[in-house]
């Protein structure tokens, strides 16, 4: 070997066994040393190999719920403990194939009632008067207008613009001593300001908003008080939940702070923290009909073929909605919901819940998934829930 030779050729240790014994000894743990050395540093600085893992790798557990926000409603969180609007990072990539979608009002848990008996309240508060009469939506009306138009503001918007020839109502302001206007239950030291209808289109903007501020409060507690969920949602979420291929979210045109509420008071915060897109009507600038918030969840899930996609709704909104962005659509009516024209809007299945109908994901899924896996109709027409959902109603020719 090179370098014994060289160090036994040291001067002054040939002819000397002890010293040429103990040098041979250093010069091997020097070799030695120098090796690991060299080793080591190679591999501190050499490229490493990382397996990259998907949101849904393990048991739903691990899963963490996305709140997907337009880029000019995006806001930071600082308190994750304290605060219901948490949003996290958007997935940058997905292994999903299939996407379950669910409204929330009407479809989690029956909430369109309590809704209206919010605005109510609302405009009870405000004393809100046209004509000198209060006003006051009824179950009829409000069935109107929950199945033509998505969020509480368009909803106003539309009653005073719409039905009542831009008429705005006149309406008392909430200050207190300091002169700053307040929301919530009337301190003692407010005063109530009769004010005349606003007279400007930012004055009537504010007052709009004022109100949708103050229902969203009373709305959520009557939440409190009064949610549950539809039956046969949470099995079915589950299901879907434990899937590996499948992704769960919930598009809702409510408020990001009402619908927050709803989901953690009937869902629980475990199933809300497991959900893979979660679009609220704040965060798309568009309400549904319009399908800009399917088409945004699909696209964040990075889901491309809209079919892969079915969409649990209620009224005939959002059946327009997921219906546009090229969805399949189960409809679970209401009472309030139950005789709209579902199917010749495109309606995929009507029932009057999941449970009643013992809806399982395989029976939602497993007709997509052979569409999707055959070789030789992978463009089929499919259909879904067959003896299940409610049959179609036969159309009677015109004479």
């Amino acid at each position: 070997m090179k370098v014994l030779t060289m160090f036994g050729s040291i001067p002054g240790t040939a002819g000397n066994p002890i010293v040429s014994s103990v040098v041979l000894l250093l010069s091997a743990f020097l070799l030695c040393s120098v090796v690991f050395i060299g080793t080591t540093c190679t591999n501190a600085f050499s490229p490493t190999t990382t397996t990259s893992t998907t949101i849904k790798s393990f048991r739903p557990t691990t899963r963490s719920m996305t709140y997907l926000h337009s880029t000019s409603t995006t806001t930071t969180n600082k308190n994750n403990e304290n605060n219901e609007n948490d949003p996290t990072p958007t997935p940058t990539s997905s292994s999903f194939r299939y996407a379950l979608l669910f409204d929330c009002d009407g479809v989690i848990l029956e909430t369109e009632e309590l809704h209206r008996q919010a605005y109510n309240a609302a405009f009870d508060e405000f004393q809100l008067k046209i004509d000198d009469r209060p006003v006051e939506w009824s179950i009829e009306y409000y069935d109107i207008l929950q199945n033509s138009i998505g969020g509480g503001i368009p909803k106003m918007r539309h009653y005073f613009r719409t039905e009542r020839n831009n008429r705005f109502p006149s309406f008392v302001s909430r200050k207190t001593q300091n002169d700053v206007v307040v929301d919530g239950p009337l301190p003692s030291t407010t005063s109530l300001i009769s004010s005349p209808p606003p007279s400007t289109v930012e004055e009537e903007e504010q007052l709009i908003q004022d109100i949708q501020t103050r229902k969203t409060e009373i709305y959520k507690s009557y939440i409190e008080q009064k949610a549950v969920a539809r039956p046969g949602i949470l099995s079915l979420m589950d299901e879907a939940l434990a899937a590996q291929d499948i992704a769960v979210g919930v598009c809702s045109a409510s408020t990001k702070e009402a619908a927050l509420k709803v989901l953690q008071v009937t869902l629980g915060r475990d199933r809300v923290s497991q959900l893979d897109v979660c679009i609220l009507g704040d965060d798309v600038s568009e309400k549904k009909p319009s399908p800009m918030i399917y088409n945004v969840a699909r696209e964040r899930l990075g889901i491309t073929n809209p079919k892969h996609c079915i969409v649990i709704e209620d009224s005939l909104v959002g059946l327009k909605a997921a219906k546009a962005a090229g969805m399949n659509c189960i409809i679970t009516y209401t009472a309030s919901t139950a005789n709209q024209e579902f199917y010749p809007n495109g309606a995929d299945a009507t029932i009057p819940d999941l449970q009643s109908r013992n809806v399982t994901l395989h029976q939602l899924f497993d007709p997509i998934r052979r569409r999707h896996d055959s070789v030789h109709h992978p463009a089929a027409a499919i259909e879904l829930l067959v003896g299940i959902k409610d049959p179609v109603p036969e159309t009677t020719p015109n004479n």
